[in-house]
């Protein structure tokens, strides 16, 4: 990211900043990947080291499936049950050491907690519904098709604006950011990528709430979650500035790269994690060679997991795609469009569709919740019909 500031703060680091009654105001550095990475200084009007209570640690790590099928996968995303509160609507389904994919429906807003993620970042995509961000950086409105990027160690709140949420959310060991080819030695997003820092939202409208209670928070860690009562509010902050922030990115506005043949994955990434990618699909022309085939050619991912969460739109390589429908193809086994969709695709123009798709550079578990929404006959899809009746 690149430098924000938001309220007041003094015209140096790490020196006095001093409240109208006298008093210091509270500076704390926010910063992940150590002291080597990006990082903002925030100013607090109450110590944020107040602790008043601390609670016992419960699970949620999530129970793996040992299930060693070396094979293609089709879960149904919107079958997962929605819950009245969003700790217990995170349900992951697919995981790994790098990252966890979690799906969510919450119905109610986060009125009586406050939430810290100390295990990894998190990127929350707005599939259904809209609201606010809440956060001691300040406000971020979202809606439907937005990424919103959450680094590690930020206390939030979701405010909802009706009940009818649904969310993919994916937690990342590692900091989630923007490839690496598309920025230029300054960090600057350059010319050829496929978004701009004006479509980057940044926190607006900080909140400053001066007050001391008693303030409730849910603290992840090692898939533990930890219940803390703080003495002061978490959004106390009268100014800050740096390049470690939350921030929304719309799907909408990612500007597809396209040719006269089909473009292989990597032009629809967008973010980069460690150990996996995430990529955007978009309505998009298709490719414009005379003799082009606009369906994806058949590929051998061997290094990687492929998971793709369909949002919207007619998929031209798949059938029978619903909305929050999601897929995933195991490295080691090749995979392609379903039989019949290749040559439907020849000559189309153009595609609606709207995806996310999530590459992982090592397997992916399944765990119970996604055991419980799996449609099990999915890799039979690219049998023919002729194949079907000989009854292979």
């Amino acid at each position: 990211m690149h430098y924000h500031a938001l309220g007041h703060f003094p015209n140096k680091r790490h020196v006095q900043f001093r409240k109208s009654d006298g008093t210091l105001y509270h500076e704390e550095l926010f910063s992940t990947e150590g002291f080597s990475d990006t990082y903002s200084i925030l100013y607090h009007c109450n110590a944020p080291t107040q602790i008043v209570q601390v609670g016992d640690p419960y699970s949620v790590a999530p129970v793996i499936v040992q299930d060693k099928q070396l094979k293609p996968r089709n879960l149904n995303g919107f079958h997962i049950q929605p819950e009245d509160d969003y700790m217990k609507s995170r349900k992951p389904v697919l995981v790994n050491n790098d990252c966890k994919i979690i799906l969510a429906a919450p119905r109610q807003s986060m009125r009586e907690y406050f939430f810290k993620n100390a295990d990894a970042d998190e990127m929350i995509f707005i599939h259904v519904g809209s609201g606010i961000l809440h956060t001691m950086y300040g406000k971020l409105r979202f809606e439907y098709g937005d990424y919103l990027i959450i680094p590690r160690g930020t206390t939030y709140q979701l405010e909802f604006d009706t009940e009818d949420n649904r969310l993919l959310i994916v937690e990342s060991h590692g900091p989630i950011t923007t490839p690496r080819r598309y920025r230029n030695q300054f960090g600057q997003l350059a010319e050829h990528a496929p978004f701009y820092e004006r479509d980057i939202r940044k926190p607006i409208e900080l909140e400053t709430h001066d007050e001391q209670g008693e303030f409730k928070f849910f603290i992840k860690k090692q898939d533990q979650i930890y219940p803390y009562v703080y003495l002061s509010h978490p959004f106390d902050v009268v100014g800050w500035d740096g390049y470690c922030y939350p921030y929304a990115f719309s799907i909408h506005n990612f500007e597809p790269i396209t040719g006269r043949v089909h473009q292989p994955p990597p032009v629809h990434q967008t973010f980069d994690g460690h150990q996996f990618v995430i990529c955007s699909f978009v309505p998009r022309l298709y490719d414009y060679h005379p003799l082009a085939i606009p369906a994806p050619y058949n590929h051998s991912n061997i290094d990687s997991d492929e998971v793709l969460y369909y949002v919207d739109g007619e998929f031209m390589s798949r059938k029978h795609v619903e909305k929050g429908m999601i897929t995933l193809h195991p490295g080691g086994i090749p995979h392609g469009p379903h039989p019949g969709t290749v040559e439907k695709s020849i000559g189309a123009k153009e595609t609606a569709e709207l995806a996310v798709m999530i590459d992982t550079f090592k397997p992916l578990l399944m765990t119970d919740h996604a055991m419980g929404i799996e449609n099990k006959d999915y890799y039979l899809s690219w049998l023919t019909d002729t194949a079907h009746a000989n009854g292979k």
